[in-house]
């Protein structure tokens, strides 16, 4: 079977290791713009231990998830101050925003001589300067993924700035970074991470390697996201939902998505919904569709079976049907209080349009096999 890995140059998982950050930036540069969320206070402790090692920073925050924009005022800032390197820590939005900076720093011209959809698509030719990926939430897996996803207010669509060169040069996974998210935060973080390991597990483009990365991920959902968001100082938990994360980040980058993703995308541009929440009110609308689809038109095929495993691990039934699976999301997503689509102000009136372009997305390519326009219509006025 021929495949492709690439992921980060290194990785660096456990309690306590953000600590390593200011000693391995130093070898990368002396000039950091440190890209950080809504609350730059959070990243203090960062910024005087890099300003110990002689790296000079300046902040630039990202209050929500980046747009065509705002990365764009942050390569401007990096360039004027001949920044070398560029340090992201928070949630995926800064962390996709670090990235997309690192590339433009790197490849000169406009953002859209790169983006795919509303640009010109073209290929990135150098190597980012030297990034670094510190996540605080555990749910995108970002800090491992090669691309960045950027809304575009002007075209009501979210798009991605994509390439090998854009894999963060070291990614830092502390989970104690992320004790301090509140449950709702912790329940749509997660639920994006659960998204991300069924996903490229059930995906055309699945290989050994991601299987197994999706595979113990699902069990560190199954064993910890109840207990993370009913027991939020539980570090252990913490620990293994960021180990999940990381996992579907990995998974994802090199497997791909599938037809929830392929609906986030579109949602995410043209209404303010949060992309964690969106992919947890679409999960179990989308297995349940894939699981139909793959009854009636390959019984005997991959893809039930691969929803077979997902039920196993998820419930712990070593016979679980794939349907199983199913119910075990949807109660989830009962005792964390996920809201409906409808919560975001989507309507019925917005199906057709989001059907269309959800039918085009790059992530509905992975899916384990092509969903019809009906169907694809059912996973999302079922998730309203």
């Amino acid at each position: 079977m021929p495949f492709e890995f690439a992921t980060a140059t290194r990785i660096l998982f456990g309690r306590g290791v953000v600590r390593e950050v200011a000693a391995s930036a130093r070898g990368m540069g002396s000039r950091a713009l440190v890209v950080t969320g809504a609350r730059p206070q959070r990243a203090a402790p960062l910024l005087e231990a890099l300003r110990a090692e002689q790296v000079e920073c300046i902040g630039f925050p990202v209050p929500s998830e980046p747009t065509v924009d705002l990365v764009r005022q942050g390569a401007d800032l990096a360039r004027r101050e001949q920044r070398d390197m560029v340090i992201a820590i928070g949630g995926g939005s800064p962390i996709d925003a670090g990235k997309a900076v690192a590339a433009l720093v790197a490849n000169r011209g406009d953002l859209n001589d790169y983006l795919e959809v509303i640009g010109r698509g073209k290929p990135l030719r150098h190597p980012s300067v030297p990034f670094i990926a510190i996540p605080t939430t555990a749910g995108t897996g970002s800090e491992v993924t090669r691309n960045a996803v950027l809304a575009s207010f002007e075209h009501r669509v979210k798009v991605s700035l994509r390439s090998p060169f854009m894999l963060a040069r070291l990614a830092v996974v502390d989970p104690e970074l992320t004790a301090g998210m509140p449950p709702a935060v912790t329940a749509s973080t997660g639920l994006d991470a659960l998204t991300q390991l069924i996903e490229p597990y059930v995906s055309v483009r699945a290989n050994p390697l991601t299987d197994g990365f999706c595979r113990q991920g699902l069990r560190c959902v199954a064993g910890s996201l109840r207990r993370v968001y009913h027991q939020g100082s539980d570090l252990a938990a913490r620990e293994r939902m960021s180990l999940a994360s990381l996992l579907g980040g990995l998974a994802l980058a090199n497997a791909g998505l599938g037809v929830v993703h392929g609906f986030a995308a579109p949602l995410g541009g043209m209404f303010d919904a949060p992309h964690g929440a969106v992919c947890a009110a679409l999960l179990p609308q989308g297995m349940a569709a894939n699981i139909r689809a793959a009854r009636a038109r390959d019984p005997h095929g991959e893809a039930l079976r691969r929803y077979e495993t997902v039920a196993s691990l998820l419930t712990g039934k070593p016979q679980a049907a794939a349907q199983e699976g199913v119910e075990w999301v949807l109660e989830l997503c009962r005792e964390l209080q996920i809201p409906p689509l409808a919560a975001y102000g989507i309507r019925e009136r917005d199906v057709p349009r989001l059907v269309e372009k959800a039918s085009r997305a790059s992530s509905t390519r992975g899916n384990p096999l092509p969903l019809t326009v009906d169907e694809l219509r059912e996973v999302l006025t079922s998730s309203l």
